[in-house]
């Protein structure tokens, strides 16, 4: 499809895979980092703790970016009502993946959008992700490569973590942390994007 827009759109996330799939739609767009410090979010619910980091990081880009549209977004890992944050630790990563293992967890991801206006646009996306039963050893060998230390719940779907997974209910993409077909929705929706 040949998607255009006549906006300056702004994605708030370093993320190389956030990246990789906003290209996909096919028009331009700059990356401008939020520096904002995602645990000092309190919030009643996982769902809304996503989503207020998800306008946080958006707000804090377009604070100095006018006029242009921001595209902010956070990637969670749940497993019984409990967030699995990035690990610090190799006891952490470990941990984090028994709990996984055998077992069914979510991952949201919230889209915040800030248009030209300054209106906020946001919603969660949920994907169910089932995991086979690792061994021990199959852990501690993924551990060790250093994979799960920059990915929420101790690892990336898209990397060798992919060996773990029985099934998926929901968008992939959204596991990777960026679900591109209802972001593409929004963007049509909203008016940023045209066919």
């Amino acid at each position: 499809m040949n998607l255009t827009t006549n906006q300056k759109i702004v994605l708030a996330s370093t993320s190389p895979r956030r990246k990789e799939l906003l290209s996909k739609l096919g028009v331009p767009f700059e990356i401008i980092a939020s520096n904002v410090e995602e645990t000092s979010v309190k919030a009643e619910s996982v769902e809304n703790y996503v989503r207020d980091v998800s306008l946080l990081k958006a707000r804090e880009v377009a604070k100095n970016e006018l006029g242009k549209t921001i595209i902010g977004a956070d990637t969670i890992v749940v497993f019984e009502n409990q967030l699995l944050h990035k690990p610090k630790t190799r006891d952490e990563a470990i941990a984090h993946l028994e709990k996984l293992s055998n077992n069914c967890h979510s991952v949201m991801t919230a889209i915040a959008i800030i248009d030209q206006q300054r209106n906020e646009h946001t919603f969660v996306e949920e994907t169910k992700v089932y995991f086979k039963k690792l061994s021990p050893a199959l852990i501690e060998a993924y551990v060790d490569t250093g994979d799960p230390f920059d990915k929420a719940g101790g690892y990336g779907i898209q990397t060798d973590g992919a060996l773990f997974v029985d099934r998926i209910e929901g968008d992939y993409n959204n596991v990777v942390g960026f679900p591109l077909a209802t972001v593409f929705e929004k963007l049509i929706t909203l008016n940023i994007l045209h066919i």
